[in-house]
């Protein structure tokens, strides 16, 4: 009897640590996301009120009132779509490309350059940008979609050509050797055999590049002025107004620019998770 009492309390102990560990852990990781979306719905002069209120009445006076003074942010929020949505679609095809190749093909060469690929990618990216600035400047690229579009898919590249080569690599080549014996090319290989069952790798890339790109800041602070400015730059621009920061207002528009990327992530986890154990418990 005593020893079922020990076993008992001893699992009772280990479920109460994982309830604890995880209520930390969520605690950790939305209490913050919680605080900035209660902050969007109060009233300014209540957010970093000491003395508590009665009772918290939510208002959609900060949102209001970012519509109404900072226009320039929903121009941003359009550009970042622009900008997420083609470095997205650009990243994913050169890494699907890269990833078939290097899955298929053997080479010293290809172990080269994928061990410069990632060399380069652990580079912190201020290293890169600033050489980069008089190139971009000599071919008329500041200021526009493109620049940043190569930036940030050449950024995330490397990256996801591992990511798509663990994935094909799990595609038996027998497909591959099928289809050569009914007399398709390499590319059609590509098309028929390998992108219909390589799609979960292609959405965990999308996802990674995604929620870069939405927030990224340096080269968009960098290379960019007035006509590709993305929603980051306009929130630093809150922050440092001459007539001081409206707490509300910025809070609203991180509110604002937080909930798209967050709820897509949330519902494509399952990619997500995918993408980062890809080949973990491959044979």
């Amino acid at each position: 009897m005593t020893a079922d009492l020990s076993l008992a309390l001893r699992r009772f102990l280990a479920r109460l640590g994982r309830a604890v560990a995880l209520a930390f852990v969520l605690l950790w990781s939305v209490g913050p996301i919680a605080l900035i979306v209660g902050a969007a719905f109060t009233p300014e002069k209540e957010i970093f009120s000491v003395t508590p209120q009665a009772g918290w009445r939510p208002t959609l006076e900060n949102f209001v009132s970012l519509w109404a003074k900072w226009g320039d942010f929903f121009a941003g929020l359009a550009n970042s779509l622009i900008v997420t949505l083609g470095a997205t679609l650009l990243a994913v095809a050169v890494s699907t490309l890269a990833g078939f190749g290097y899955s298929r093909w053997k080479s010293r060469f290809l172990a080269g350059s994928a061990f410069t690929m990632i060399a380069l990618r652990l580079l912190p990216p201020i290293v890169t940008t600033l050489p980069l600035f008089p190139i971009v400047n000599a071919f008329g690229l500041n200021d526009t979609y493109l620049v940043l579009i190569l930036l940030y898919a050449t950024f995330f590249v490397s990256m996801g050509t591992m990511v798509m080569r663990t994935f094909i690599d799990q595609i038996p080549r027998e497909l591959d050797e099928a289809a050569m014996m009914d007399g398709a090319s390499g590319l059609q290989i590509l098309r028929r055999v390998i992108l219909p069952l390589c799609g979960q790798g292609m959405i965990a890339v999308a996802i990674f590049v995604i929620v870069y790109a939405w927030n990224e800041f340096l080269f968009a602070f960098i290379f960019t002025t007035k006509q590709a400015k993305t929603a980051p730059l306009v929130m630093s621009e809150m922050i440092g107004s001459l007539d001081g920061v409206e707490w509300g207002v910025l809070f609203a528009a991180t509110t604002v620019h937080l909930l798209p990327v967050l709820v897509f992530v949330v519902l494509c986890q399952r990619h997500l998770i995918e993408g980062l154990t890809a080949g973990a418990t491959k044979g």
